[in-house]
């Protein structure tokens, strides 16, 4: 594993941890601002809590759990992918610059909007990074080729090895018995 991996995978998973720790603490905090994409979520998907606090505690326990394994590098694409599907509610939600009156308070919130829109682009590379180990699907896509080309050179050795025979087989028809 790279230095890289190695050193980056905890730094992007720190902010993560800490603010679902801060979730699941005091998800009373939060819930007055996550309310307003909350309702729209449980509405749609009715296995989640209906009450805001537990969905914010929820969803900040997935991202302590999901920024401990990105952290140590177990699962990093199956958690990254965890996170970001917490981070976009949660930035949906604290983040509305463009319902703020104040100037300084819409700077100030598009910044963290646009910090979190950066997160979600450094955890979607996560997600997608292979760890200089093959995909599955380039494994798979390989293995297909590697038996189509051991299936032709069969074919063929089949065939080279044919001829002799059946040359020998015509030449044992027309000698007498």
């Amino acid at each position: 594993m790279s230095l890289l991996r190695v050193a980056g995978r905890p730094m992007l998973a720190s902010m993560f941890v800490t603010a679902g720790l801060n979730s699941v603490r005091a998800p009373e905090d939060v819930a007055p601002a996550a309310e307003p994409v909350v309702r729209p979520i449980t509405e749609r998907v009715p296995v989640l809590p209906d009450r805001t606090e537990q969905l914010v505690r929820l969803s900040g326990a997935v991202q302590v759990a999901a920024g401990v394994l990105l952290g140590i590098g177990r699962m990093p694409r199956l958690a990254a992918l965890a996170i970001a599907g917490t981070l976009v509610p949660t930035t949906l939600a604290g983040h509305r610059f463009w319902e703020a009156d104040d100037p300084a308070e819409r700077t100030q919130q598009r910044i963290h909007f646009l910090k979190n829109l950066s997160m979600l682009g450094g955890l979607l590379i996560a997600a997608d990074d292979t760890g200089a180990a093959p995909s599955l699907v380039w494994r798979g896509r390989h293995a297909v080729h590697d038996v189509r080309r051991d299936a032709r050179l069969v074919r063929r050795t089949a065939r080279v090895a044919a001829r002799p025979a059946a040359t020998a087989g015509s030449l044992r028809a027309k000698l007498p018995h």
